[in-house]
């Protein structure tokens, strides 16, 4: 893929025309006891409170994240997307409640992200140049930053671990497509290849005229999430009204 810069320079750091605040957030019970709480956060100065408070709250990682990175060179890879792993040797040197912790900042999150994506991008050749897996990293931090540009949830939390800090765990698992061999591979570890999707959808045969059509689930069931309860049975009350429906709504010879 050929990627045209749009938002970035060539040569210039990607947050060059995006300026950066630090705020704090907090979650609060009803008697005003504090749940949770993280000072020092840095965001991009245009996001509400509500933005801050998700990041910081939801989707930075808490734990495991070494205060000391050493890169890991990989040939044929640009050394801009190498991943990194604990520097194991510095971090002897520091206090051992300050080798690891949490993200702090927006700027990590974008990076590991849309790195992540660079690099696996990279790896399956689908980037004509050097050049352009650069346009693309850059593009696509600068696009998180502004919300220009959103995954869902789990590509928040699990997405850029591995390559960005060498997090890694027991298999879970997931399952991804071999970019060389091109089938299903079941995942030895649980942060190189994670979970970066919400739900599992099953096909299905909808055909507006049996008695569990998909446009019948979705007036009766909550919508798809990852978080969302088991949808109940179709009661055959449910049918009968989906019968008159489709009766009313068919068109007349």
């Amino acid at each position: 893929m050929k990627i045209e810069r749009r938002f970035t320079r060539a040569g210039a750091d990607a947050y060059a025309e995006v300026d950066f605040t630090i705020t704090s957030s907090e979650i609060r019970n009803p008697n005003g006891t504090v749940v949770f709480r993280l000072d020092e956060v840095e965001v991009p100065a245009g996001w509400s409170q509500v933005a801050s408070d998700v990041i910081a709250q939801k989707y930075f990682r808490k734990a495991g994240v070494p205060a000391a990175l050493k890169p890991v060179k990989e040939k044929g890879v640009p050394d801009f997307l190498w991943r990194h792993v604990a520097d194991e040797k510095a971090l002897e040197e520091m206090p051992e409640d300050q080798r690891y912790g949490g993200e702090t900042s927006a700027r990590q999150v974008f990076r590991r992200l849309a790195g992540a994506w660079a690099y696996w991008g990279w790896k399956g050749g689908y980037f004509s140049t050097e050049e352009d897996a650069r346009a693309y990293f850059d593009e696509m931090q600068l696009m998180l930053a502004r919300q220009m540009a959103a995954p869902n949830s789990p590509q928040w939390f699990n997405t850029g671990l591995h390559w960005a800090y060498g997090i890694d765990g027991p298999s879970q698992g997931h399952h991804y497509v071999d970019y060389k061999t091109g089938k299903l591979t079941k995942s030895s570890s649980a942060y190189e290849h994670p979970q970066p999707h919400a739900c599992f959808i099953q096909s299905v045969a909808d055909d507006l005229v049996n008695e569990v059509a998909s446009w019948i689930c979705g007036c009766e069931r909550p919508a798809c999430s990852s978080t969302a309860p088991a949808p109940a049975p179709i009661s055959p009350s449910s049918v009968a009204r989906a019968r008159s429906f489709r009766a009313a709504a068919s068109p007349r010879a």
